[in-house]
């Protein structure tokens, strides 16, 4: 009899929460996700945890190489199933209640153990609502929580896990906390919350998130869990240094290469089995901006950030010159953790240079992924634009990992 945990992924975006959850060993009932790029991404993922337990991580590299087309690596090795364990839809008054017989008609005798996902944070963060103070009060997206309630009423899960940015705290000045937490507890939860920075748990990013837990009084949990703080030495270069160095404009969507960096594998994020590195390929970059990335290098290797109204006149586009000024950011090679990786990386780079002057461009997709700990197996779809806004929004998997491994170890 299958003993794992059984969870459902709400907003699962590219699955980067679920991705922890299913390498620590939890089944996957469904994903739902209304972005189709998203969900592309996640069903690929699927395929290739299927083919990985089947010993055909060949057939995931063919697709990866373009070698065999999709259709060709579904039908061939029959992961329907897996494909339609994701659900592309909009979660939606009009369609909640689809949702949920859908959801229940794939969990089928089995019980639900967990629900996890978080409603896209934009209407809660800080920069959003600063941005336009009437959003907030205008934005839908302050509401998804409600049909998260309505999930937990319906499917009654032992505990969930709601992941958001810490503005959802003071958003609507507590308002919507407020509400959240009467509404799990009318669902039957006790609910807590703490603010974690993933930095503190191996993840070479500062990234900040609000973690809401709820458990039912018969699941075995009685107070929120402790997550264990993570012992390091790496650093931001540990996670790009071996990556084959670029120019802007350069590189290739898959090309075959195998990472000397012991501690990646160690970390996970190299596997030798499949040694290949996937979107590994430098924006082009105007000679302008090119020019203010070597003075951006230069200036943090004396400790410093450069701040726009320092650039030389010739190189000043922007009539702004009093807000934003750190427009132009490096990466930080040499400290723990990197600053945090956002949607926006999908505009352009200038908020993410790289740290080598030589190379002289901004992250690639594959190193934006990788300071979020998705392993280099893991391929996004879409195009340059949808895979950086997909790793922008999405959960680092090594924190979700060990989020689901203390949940495991209390539902046993």
């Amino acid at each position: 009899m299958n003993s794992s945990k059984t969870f459902i992924d709400l907003f699962a975006g590219a699955g980067g929460f679920s991705e922890g959850f299913l390498v620590a060993g939890c089944d996957l009932v469904a994903h739902i996700e209304m972005d189709k790029d998203a969900c592309e991404t996640v069903r690929t993922r699927m395929a290739f945890h299927t083919l990985r337990k089947a010993g055909k991580l060949g057939e995931y590299r063919e697709y990866l190489l373009g070698k065999i087309d999709r259709e060709t690596l579904v039908h061939s090795n029959h992961l329907e199933k897996e494909f339609d364990s994701v659900i592309q839809a909009e979660i939606s008054q009009d369609n909640l209640k689809k949702l949920i017989i859908d959801v229940k008609k794939r969990l089928g005798d089995r019980r639900l153990d967990m629900i996890i996902g978080g409603p896209p944070c934009q209407a809660y963060s800080i920069i959003g609502r600063s941005s336009d103070r009437k959003r907030m009060k205008r934005d839908p997206r302050k509401c998804l929580y409600q049909y998260y309630v309505k999930f937990l009423k319906a499917l009654k899960p032992k505990l969930f896990v709601f992941e958001n940015v810490p503005g959802l705290l003071n958003a609507g000045k507590g308002i919507y906390l407020k509400e959240m937490l009467h509404m799990m507890k009318g669902a039957g939860y006790t609910t807590d919350y703490r603010v974690f920075n993933t930095s503190d748990f191996g993840v070479p990013q500062n990234r900040k998130r609000v973690i809401l837990i709820g458990w039912r009084s018969d699941s075995g949990i009685s107070q929120y869990p402790r997550f264990q703080p993570v012992k390091r030495t790496y650093k931001v270069a540990d996670f790009i240094r071996d990556l084959p160095k670029l120019h802007a404009g350069e590189g290739s969507k898959c090309v075959i290469y195998k990472s000397r960096s012991s501690l990646l594998r160690r970390l996970g994020i190299v596997r030798m089995d499949l040694p290949l590195i996937i979107d590994h390929k430098a924006r082009p970059q105007l000679k302008r901006d090119l020019e203010i990335y070597k003075i951006a290098v230069k200036k943090k290797n004396c400790g410093k950030n450069i701040r726009y109204n320092e650039l030389p006149e010739k190189l000043k586009t922007r009539k702004n010159r009093t807000s934003f000024l750190d427009k132009f950011k490096v990466v930080d090679r040499l400290a723990p953790s990197s600053h945090t990786i956002i949607a926006h990386i999908a505009k352009d780079g200038h908020y993410y240079i790289h740290p080598d002057i030589n190379q002289n461009r901004s992250l690639t997709v594959r190193e934006a992924a990788r300071l979020q700990t998705f392993p280099d197996n893991y391929f996004f779809e879409g195009t340059r634009t949808s895979k950086f806004k997909q790793i922008g929004n999405a959960v680092p998997p090594m924190f979700s990992k060990l989020i689901a491994e203390e949940l495991i170890r209390l539902l046993k």
